[in-house]
C-alpha cells in the first residue's frame, strides 16, 4: 500500500490484456473525480484506445470493467459518461492512508527512492547595491520551497546565490556611498546621476568614516566600493537569516573575471565558430540557437556586455557536476535567458540547460493603499520592514499562493488577522486544533502516533472522514507533482482544501466520544491530519505551532 495508485494501474493493465492484449499504453492516467460521489479515481483508458481499437468507448470501457479481477483494494468498478471507468475503493484501502502516516510520521509524502541527480538551485542572487526589497522576498521564499520539493523527492540540493558584485551597478554604489562621506565632512559633493539615494548608504558612510580615519575626504574609492558589499553583503545575509533561508555557497561575479572564467568562455565560443567581429564589437551567433538576432558578447570599448559572465557563471555549474541547475529569476530578467542558454548550446550543454523559474512582482497594500516606499531603503519596501510587520510565516505562505509568474497583491492588514481569510492563519489553525483536541484526549501531540498507531479505523464512515482520507491520501502525489512541475504554490492550495475540510469536520463532528472505538479512530484520524499540515508546512518553510 505504499503506492496504492501504482497498483490500480497494474490491476487495470492486467484487465486490459485480456481486451487488448496486443496493446500496451505507456501512460495510464488515474485521476480524482471532482466529486466522491463518482468514485475514488477515474480513467480515460477506453476513451484514449477507442479510435485505435475501432470500438465505441463506452461499450469498450464496459468490456474492461468485466474483465478486471478481484482486488483487495477495490469494492467497485463503474462505467460512466462517454467511456469513463470510475474505481470505488474499499473501506480498508480508503482508511489505510491514516495506518500509513501514523507509521511514516515526518517522512510521510516524502520519496523512498533518492536519486543520483545532483541538482543545483540559484536564487534571490540580488546586486549588494541596497537592502533585499519584496522582490528578493519572493525569490527566496520560492528558491527555497522548491529546493525543499526536491529534497522530499530525494534529490540531492546544493544551494547558491550569485552575488553581482561587478559591473556599473557597484560602479555608481561606490560613488554614491564616496558623496555621503564627504558630505558628512561639509563638502558638496552631488551623487551620480544613477547613484544609490536611500538612507542606508548614509549608515554605510557613516560607518566607513568611523572605520578609516585615515580617509577623512573618502579619496580610496576602491576601499569605499569594497566597504560598501562587504557592508550591505552582510545585511542581506542577516534578512535571509531572518527569513529561514540559508546557502551553500555564495558565489561572486567578480571571481569569474579574476580566475579568466569569463576570457575562457569567450575564448571557447570564438575557438568554437559561435562567434564573429563586426564594427568592433565581438557578436555570439544566439540566431543559431532561436533568438531573433545575434548578440553583442564584447562591446567596442572592450567591455562584456551583462550576459556573457552569466553565461560563464552556469558553464562552472555544469562543470562542477550538476547535470541539472534550476535558477529562479525575476521576470524582468527573461530577456536574457535565451542567450545564455545558446551560449551554453554553443559550448555542447544540452538545450534547456539551466531550468528557469520566474516570478513577477509584489504589490504590497496596508489600510487599503499600496505601500511604495521604504523609509530606509528611499525605494521599494524592504524584506525586513515586511517581516517585522507580518511575520515570518505569513510572508512565505504568501508569497507562495499564487504560481511565481503570476502577479502577487500582498495585503499586510490579512496577513495579521486572525481570520478564516488570512490562508496562512487558517492553516495554522488547523494544526492548532489538532493539538487541542489531542491535548483534551491526554495525549501529547509527540506520543499520539504511537499511542493510536493499532486503533481499529473501522467506525470511520461519514462523510468528513471520507473527504478528510481522500485528501491526506493525495499528498505525497502533490508534493512529486510540485517538484516536477517546479510548482510549490500547489502545497499552498493543498494545505488550505486540507484544513478547510478539517475545520468542517472539527465543527461538525465530536471526538471525545464515549464509544472507545470511535474515539480512537477520530482521534487516529485527527492526528493523521495534524501530521501532513505539518509536513507540508516544512515544504513551504513555515512553522506548525501547537497553540494560537
Amino acid at each position: 500500500m505504499t503506492d496504492l495508485k501504482s497498483q490500480l494501474v497494474q490491476w487495470l493493465r492486467a484487465g486490459l490484456r485480456s481486451v487488448a492484449p496486443d496493446y500496451r499504453p505507456e501512460h495510464f492516467v488515474l485521476e480524482r473525480p471532482k466529486q466522491g460521489r463518482h468514485g475514488d479515481y477515474s480513467s480515460n483508458i477506453a476513451l484514449q484506445l477507442a479510435k485505435t481499437l475501432k470500438r465505441n468507448p463506452r461499450e469498450l470501457a464496459a468490456s474492461l470493467v468485466a474483465a478486471l479481477g478481484e482486488s483487495p483494494w477495490v469494492e467497485r468498478a463503474e462505467v460512466a459518461g462517454a467511456g469513463f471507468i470510475n474505481i470505488f475503493l474499499s473501506g480498508p484501502a480508503r482508511r489505510a492512508v491514516v495506518t500509513r502516516i501514523l507509521e511514516q510520521g515526518n517522512a510521510y509524502g516524502r520519496s523512498v527512492m533518492p536519486s543520483s541527480t545532483k541538482v543545483m538551485v540559484e536564487f534571490v542572487s540580488a546586486n549588494p547595491t541596497g537592502p533585499l526589497h519584496v522582490g528578493h522576498g519572493r525569490a527566496a521564499a520560492v528558491g527555497d520551497a522548491l529546493a525543499r520539493l526536491l529534497e522530499s523527492q530525494g534529490q540531492s540540493v546544493y544551494r547558491e546565490f550569485y552575488y553581482n558584485d561587478a559591473g556599473a551597478q557597484i560602479v555608481n554604489l561606490g560613488l554614491s556611498v564616496q558623496a555621503r562621506v564627504r558630505e558628512l565632512q561639509g563638502r558638496f559633493a552631488p551623487l551620480p546621476d544613477d547613484g544609490y539615494q536611500g538612507e542606508y548608504i548614509r549608515e554605510i558612510a557613516s560607518a566607513y568614516a568611523n572605520a578609516n580615519p585615515g580617509d577623512p575626504h573618502g579619496d580610496n574609492l576602491d576601499a569605499i566600493r569594497e566597504f560598501a558589499v562587504a557592508a550591505l553583503r552582510r545585511e542581506q545575509d542577516a534578512d535571509l537569516a531572518a527569513f529561514g533561508v540559508h546557502f551553500d555557497r555564495y558565489y561572486l561575479e567578480s571571481s569569474l573575471y579574476t580566475d579568466g572564467s569569463v576570457d575562457r568562455t569567450v575564448n571557447a565560443l570564438v575557438a568554437q565558430g559561435h562567434a564573429y567581429e563586426h564594427e568592433g564589437a565581438l557578436w555570439l551567433k544566439t540566431t543559431d540557437f532561436g533568438d531573433d538576432k545575434d548578440r553583442v558578447m564584447r562591446k567596442s570599448d572592450g567591455s562584456y556586455t551583462y550576459f556573457v559572465p552569466d553565461i560563464a557563471y552556469h558553464l562552472t555549474k555544469w562543470e562542477r557536476g550538476f547535470s541539472r541547475a534550476i535558477t529562479e529569476l525575476g521576470a524582468d530578467h527573461a530577456g536574457s535567458l535565451l542567450r545564455v542558454r545558446a551560449g551554453l548550446q554553443a559550448l555542447g550543454i544540452p538545450s534547456g540547460y539551466p531550468d528557469y523559474v520566474l516570478h513577477q512582482m509584489v504589490l504590497v497594500m496596508r489600510g487599503g493603499e499600496e505601500v511604495k516606499l521604504s523609509k530606509r531603503a528611499g525605494t521599494s519596501l524592504t524584506l525586513r520592514e515586511l517581516i517585522e510587520e507580518a511575520g515570518r510565516d505569513a510572508v512565505r505562505f504568501f508569497f507562495l499562493l499564487r504560481k511565481s509568474d503570476s502577479q502577487l497583491t500582498f495585503d499586510i492588514d490579512l496577513a495579521r488577522s486572525q481570520s478564516e481569510e488570512n490562508p496562512v492563519y487558517y492553516v495554522q489553525y488547523a494544526h492548532a486544533r489538532v493539538c487541542s483536541v489531542l491535548d483534551k484526549a491526554g495525549l501529547a501531540p509527540r506520543d499520539a502516533a504511537q499511542a493510536l498507531r493499532d486503533a481499529d479505523l473501522s467506525p470511520l464512515a461519514s462523510p468528513y472522514e471520507e473527504a478528510l482520507l481522500r485528501r491526506l491520501d493525495d499528498f505525497p502525489e502533490v508534493l512529486a507533482t510540485a517538484a516536477r512541475e517546479l510548482a510549490p504554490h500547489l502545497v499552498t492550495f493543498y494545505l488550505r482544501e486540507l484544513a478547510a475540510e478539517f475545520h468542517s469536520y472539527y465543527n461538525a463532528e465530536q471526538f471525545l466520544v464515549d464509544d472507545a472505538g470511535l474515539r480512537r479512530a477520530r482521534l487516529a484520524l485527527v492526528v493523521a491530519v495534524g501530521q501532513v499540515v505539518r509536513n507540508g508546512l516544512d515544504v513551504l518553510g513555515v512553522s506548525a505551532p501547537e497553540k494560537m
